[in-house]
């Protein structure tokens, strides 16, 4: 069995506190989250390239953001999720504090092109994985306070994949469209 798998299990509950979080991963397949992470870059592909101009750039009501706002928010939240991860892996972050994502999706500072927008996401998702790689076993289980609430390396790896699940299954259902989350490559 690789590394990967033994790290990348399933946080125990001692790794996370926050019911939503505990949500998010519960609703994830698999049982090793660098596979997870590796397989939803797929889906993000075929799902960004099933979407039209239009709906890329509509606000879909109930909701307050354009999916192109929705895809620059999953783009800094993997950069987020990525620093969280090596900070509390390397021990120099035992205490972060909350990301405001409303302000960074308000601000509309960085929607740009939408194939680029998914491009960096990609490339982020890519870094995270190859941080979640080379670190040590015990990397895996070191924990801090993330906004507020305890949780461990193996624990963001996991809400990472929750996170990005939770938002492009929102994103099939507001476009009605489905796209295939897996590669018959990968399989």
């Amino acid at each position: 069995m690789n590394k990967g798998r033994i790290a990348g299990r399933r946080p125990a509950e001692t790794e996370l506190e926050g019911e939503s979080h505990r949500r998010l991963i519960a609703a994830v397949p698999g049982d090793c989250v660098i596979t997870v992470l590796h397989e939803q870059m797929h889906w993000l592909c075929e799902l960004a390239s099933s979407l039209s101009t239009e709906q890329v750039d509509r606000v879909h009501p109930p909701y307050a953001w354009t999916v192109r706002q929705v895809f620059a928010h999953g783009a800094d939240a993997e950069r987020v999720f990525g620093y969280r991860m090596l900070c509390l892996a390397d021990g120099s972050g035992p205490e972060l504090p909350d990301w405001d994502q409303n302000v960074s999706a308000d601000s509309r500072f960085g929607l740009g092109n939408f194939s680029h927008l998914i491009t960096e996401w990609g490339d982020l998702r890519k870094a995270n994985i190859a941080l979640l790689r080379r670190l040590v076993p015990r990397a895996w289980d070191c924990q801090g306070i993330v906004a507020g609430q305890r949780v461990s390396v193996r624990g963001l790896a996991w809400i990472a994949a929750g996170h990005l699940q939770h938002h492009l299954e929102i994103v099939e259902k507001r476009c009605g469209v489905t796209a295939n989350r897996t590669s018959a490559m990968l399989e």
